[in-house]
Parts: C-alpha cells; sequence; structure tokens
C-alpha cells in the first residue's frame, strides 16, 4: 500500500474513532470515555515497547472492573473495531480499483482472458467454455461468524455515507457527512452487537441471504453483462448460479430438517422477487419513454 493510501486509511480511521468517542462521552458518560482511553493508550504504548509500563497500567486499569464497566468498555472496542474494519475494506476496495485500472489484476475478466491467451486460448474458447460452464458459488454460515442482521445494516450504512463522499463534493461536506456518520454510530453505540438468545437455524438463513441481496443479486447480472460485451456475446447464457447449505445441510446439526429447507427456499425467494419487483419500479420511473417520440417494437 502507497504512503497515500496509509494516510487516508488512517485519517478515516482516525475520523470514525472520533466520532465514536464523542457519541461514547456523550452516550456512556465521561468516566466511560475516560476509561476506553486509558486503555487505549496503554495498549499502544506496551505494543510499541512490552517493556514499558504499558502491561502494568493495563491490569491496574482491567483489574477492578464492576459488570457494567467491563460490559460498556468490551463494547466500546467491539464498536471501534467495527469501524475500523469499514475504514479497511474501503482501503482494499481502493487497492483493487487501482490494480485493475493498471491492468495488474489476474482477477478480473481482462486478467482472465490474458491468462487464458497465454495457455494459447482464444476469446472463441472462452465463449465456448462458459456457454457450458455452471460457476456456483456456494454461501454458508458458522455460528460463531453469524452477526446481527442490525449490525450488518449500520456498517453498510457507515460505509454507504464514506462512499458517497468519493462520489459527490455534496456528500462529502463536513457538516453533511458527519452528522451522518454521527447518527448511524449513535445508533451501533445503542444496539445489541451479540445475541441475548441462541443462535437458531433462521438466524443463520436470514444472514446469508442479506449478503445474497446485497451483493449477489447486483454483481451476478454485472458479470453476465461485461463477459457478453467483452467476448461479444450477447446470447451468452447466464453461467452463475449461487447455491446455499443453511437451512438445508443437515450434516451433523440437528437443528436442520424439512421445516428449516421450506424456510431457506421461502426466505431467499422473497428476497429474489423483492429485489426484481424494485428494480422493475425503478425502471418504470426512470423510462418515461413517449410512443410518439421513440420508436418501440412490436416485441417490447
Amino acid at each position: 500500500m502507497s504512503p497515500a493510501a496509509d494516510d487516508r486509511l488512517r485519517e478515516e480511521v482516525r475520523q470514525l474513532g472520533a466520532i465514536l468517542g464523542e457519541v461514547i462521552r456523550d452516550e456512556g458518560g465521561q468516566d466511560l470515555y475516560d476509561r476506553i482511553e486509558a486503555v487505549r493508550q496503554a495498549s499502544v504504548a506496551y505494543h510499541r515497547d512490552p517493556a514499558s509500563t504499558g502491561a502494568a497500567r493495563l491490569e491496574a486499569l482491567l483489574s477492578d472492573l464492576s459488570l457494567d464497566q467491563a460490559v460498556g468498555l468490551a463494547h466500546g472496542f467491539a464498536c471501534f473495531s467495527l469501524l475500523a474494519n469499514v475504514a479497511e475494506d474501503r482501503a482494499g476496495k481502493r487497492r483493487a480499483q487501482i490494480q485493475t485500472a493498471e491492468g495488474a489484476r489476474p482477477d478480473t475478466l481482462e486478467g482472465a482472458l490474458a491468462r487464458l491467451a497465454e495457455a494459447g486460448k482464444t476469446e472463441a474458447d472462452a465463449r465456448d467454455l462458459l456457454n457450458d460452464a455452471l460457476i456456483s458459488p456456494v454461501l454458508t454460515a458458522h455460528p460463531s461468524e453469524v452477526r446481527r442482521k442490525s449490525v450488518i445494516d449500520r456498517i453498510a450504512s457507515v460505509s454507504a455515507l464514506l462512499d458517497a463522499c468519493d462520489r459527490d463534493d455534496l456528500s462529502c461536506a463536513p457538516d453533511v457527512l458527519t452528522k451522518g456518520l454521527r447518527r448511524q454510530i449513535i445508533i451501533l453505540w445503542a444496539t445489541r452487537l451479540v445475541r441475548m438468545t441462541g443462535l437458531v437455524v433462521q438466524d443463520e438463513i436470514e444472514t446469508v441471504v442479506s449478503f445474497l441481496d446485497r451483493i449477489f443479486l447486483r454483481v451476478a447480472p454485472q458479470q453476465l453483462d461485461a463477459w457478453r460485451r467483452r467476448l461479444e456475446a450477447p446470447d451468452l447464457k447466464p453461467f452463475i448460479r449461487i447455491g446455499a447449505w443453511v437451512g438445508g445441510d443437515r450434516d451433523g446439526n440437528p437443528n436442520v430438517n424439512g421445516e428449516t429447507l421450506t424456510s431457506a427456499m421461502a426466505t431467499a425467494a422473497r428476497a429474489v422477487l423483492r429485489f426484481y419487483l424494485d428494480e422493475v419500479h425503478a425502471l418504470g420511473a426512470e423510462l418515461s419513454l413517449s410512443g410518439s417520440l421513440a420508436h418501440v417494437s412490436p416485441e417490447l
């Protein structure tokens, strides 16, 4: 990563951390903020120099915590970790965009064609391969990795605000961006990050379907369109089909049965239908064409 990219990553982490600090002070109280800040400073000191007094300071800060203090401390650092991950994910996206523009990524359309050409394959070979191909990413979940959808939504909202700042100067105005970020971080602070009840299969289903809705239903058609255009093959058949184990994988999970399988299929079906209905509705609003001004084929 370049020095400029490092600087931008650090600046975003500092920005999100500063807003979180203000929220903790306002919502959790000055005492909690001071304790979190003291633990942070002692941790940094120990990380930089294990021979420093940082370890002793940490032990003193953490040895006599009440239950409420321990929960507040853990919640504060967990929220910061989630926000720092947003900045790191955005830095990774920027790095990937630069590599794509420079033609340096082998995992892109052009990179794949270049590797095929090195192996003596033509674009016609690629068309034939994809016409007969079935690529099926299978989504699954691990109980230790399943986050609450409300937390995922808050993190996505923070990321969307920062993404909008990249595209639009108005969205990046300090008062607009800071106000939006503060609102989302206040909600995140007031949101339970862990479940108060045991995880059930339906929780895993909802989490996986949320990624299907936010990512795959948008990216898979874009990929197909890109390949059709690049290979000049408008009739290229869809070759990506998303699969999922959640709700139907009976390998050792006694809670997976016919009902969970039905629920998984119904939940995914609702998400897909809702997505395409929203797309059709948006398309209807966008295509304000008049039959007297635009030629419309009889088929359409």
